[in-house]
């Protein structure tokens, strides 16, 4: 095979100097037949027939293929990813690079965009939206450091579908009550709520999906819906395109908010700061089809949105039945509940924040809800110490070692230290404990506080001290005196003065 170079001075010696094939082949030594069969050929170029070399991914070819076509298929969220599949390959026996494999997924990728175009797929209508007419949502996934770890979330997108003013706030998970707390929160920054709202036919929202656009609507999810007054749509399966706006969304949000995001130390102050980079974005993004920002167009859209309604109560309702040790459990941690409810059904209210206990009409108490687990991965338990004083007044002895004891208020800490150390001490800490059922627990406290700093560490003398403070006296001076008394003028023996009383009694 000879380089182009060289087939161009052979052309130009034989056309150009008239060199005889005899004379070509001994100055370049290349064969006669070979520089026969290039000047036969008439062209300046000499074709290399097509390289083809294996690669390690041929036998595993008709394999990925499958895997793609079974993902294109699938809802995005549920997708493997190429690296995943590169991870299975592997387990299969394939020891080539991720790259190949990847360079596999785009080429397979670019021919079926290119035979769903040849067939009239991947064809779209453009959509239009008059002012307040519909939001669109969606959920992604994304990373953010909190508290020094890189954490994944779960992130609600909101899209004002003429306007295009956005909305985004992260969560932990992808919940009923986490879907509830997102629309009461975009509602609010968005100004209004409009007259449909067009999601996926994501679980939280859809049981079942008939044929057609009918579907069955879960019942909490139609309960929002009708608390805030729009008409839920959902897109059909894989058509996405139906709310385009928002998918878009998710993808500019990735450069515009998530490469900058600055680590928090929680997710109320990442929301904070989203919500806050959400409405600076609006002033500085054109709109594209309208005139102005994103800012103006939503400024005047906002005069046609519903005003909105009071918060979405948008709890999730469980039925427990409350331990022997008075606790509830919940996505493996556990909460503590007022002793009186022990082995007693309760309602577990589960909102995006916080856990609520209702049991007989009445709320019973509330904790803040726990994500996280411990280093091990087991659950956590949260204790409120005032929901075991019922037993503790049963069993004083149980102060000592009981769990729910170790963080009490630090006044209470020293003043069992002090108690503890005298006889029936245990009987008198549980009655100051006590205390804090039937008056502010701030002001037990300063009482407590009061009666270590006088050095009369007694119920009597807090009981004392707390009446004082609630009747809005000021409490008593503490008394400074000498360790011995010692009398300034000492009396005198003087038995005249005992005979001058008796005269003066039988005088009288």
């Amino acid at each position: 095979m000879i380089d182009v170079a060289t087939l161009s001075v052979i052309r130009r010696w034989a056309l150009r100097e008239q060199l005889s094939i005899r004379e070509i082949a001994r100055r370049t030594g290349v064969s006669r037949n070979t520089i026969r069969k290039y000047l036969r050929a008439g062209e300046a170029e000499p074709r290399y027939p097509k390289r083809v070399s294996r690669s390690g991914l041929d036998p595993f070819a008709l394999k990925l293929s499958g895997w793609l076509k079974t993902e294109a298929g699938r809802s995005r969220k549920q997708r493997r990813t190429v690296k995943q599949m590169h991870a299975d390959l592997q387990a299969l026996g394939y020891t080539g690079s991720y790259n190949r494999v990847a360079a596999f997924a785009r080429l397979w990728q670019e021919q079926r965009v290119v035979a769903q175009q040849t067939t009239g797929r991947g064809t779209f209508v453009p959509l239009a939206f008059g002012p307040g007419e519909a939001f669109q949502f969606d959920w992604s996934e994304d990373w953010a450091v909190l508290a020094g770890v890189r954490t994944k979330l779960q992130v609600a997108h909101f899209k004002l579908s003429h306007s295009r003013a956005f909305y985004l706030r992260a969560y932990p998970l992808q919940t009923h009550e986490m879907l509830f707390d997102a629309h009461n929160h975009a509602f609010a920054v968005l100004g209004g709520v409009p007259r449909r709202g067009i999601y996926d036919n994501m679980r939280t929202a859809v049981d079942r999906v008939r044929r057609g656009k009918e579907r069955d609507v879960n019942a909490r999810f139609a309960a929002m819906v009708s608390h805030f007054l729009f008409e839920a749509e959902f897109c059909n399966p894989a058509s996405g395109w139906e709310k385009g706006q928002v998918e878009k969304n998710v993808r500019d949000a990735r450069h515009r908010l998530w490469q900058v995001v600055p680590p928090f130390r929680g997710l109320t102050e990442l929301n904070a700061w989203l919500e806050e980079r959400c409405v600076a974005l609006w002033n500085e993004i054109e709109h594209g089809k309208l005139p102005g920002t994103v800012a103006d167009v939503w400024a005047a859209e906002r005069a046609a949105l519903m005003p909105v309604p009071r918060t979405f109560d948008g709890f999730v309702e469980h039925t427990k039945r409350v331990s022997p040790t008075c606790l509830v459990h919940f996505e493996r941690n556990r909460y503590s509940v007022p002793a009186p409810y022990a082995n007693r059904p309760v309602s577990l209210r589960v909102y995006a924040d916080r856990l609520v206990v209702a049991a007989e009409g009445q709320i019973v108490c509330e904790h803040r809800r726990l994500i996280e687990r411990n280093h091990h991965g087991a659950g956590q338990t949260v204790y409120d110490w005032r929901h075991y004083l019922a037993v503790l007044q049963r069993k004083p002895g149980a102060l000592r070692n009981g769990a729910p004891f170790l963080e009490l208020p630090p006044a209470f800490k020293r003043l069992q230290a002090t108690l503890l150390k005298q006889p029936g001490g245990d009987r008198e800490m549980v009655e100051v404990l006590a205390l804090v059922l039937h008056h502010d627990e701030q002001a037990v406290l300063a009482a407590v506080e009061l009666a270590i700093e006088s050095g009369a560490a007694s119920k009597t003398h807090i009981l004392n001290v707390l009446h004082r403070l609630l009747d809005g006296k000021p409490a008593p001076a503490p008394v400074t005196s000498p360790q011995a008394l010692k009398l300034a003028v000492e009396p005198q023996a003087n038995v005249l003065r005992y005979d001058q009383l008796r005269e003066v009694r039988y005088a009288s």
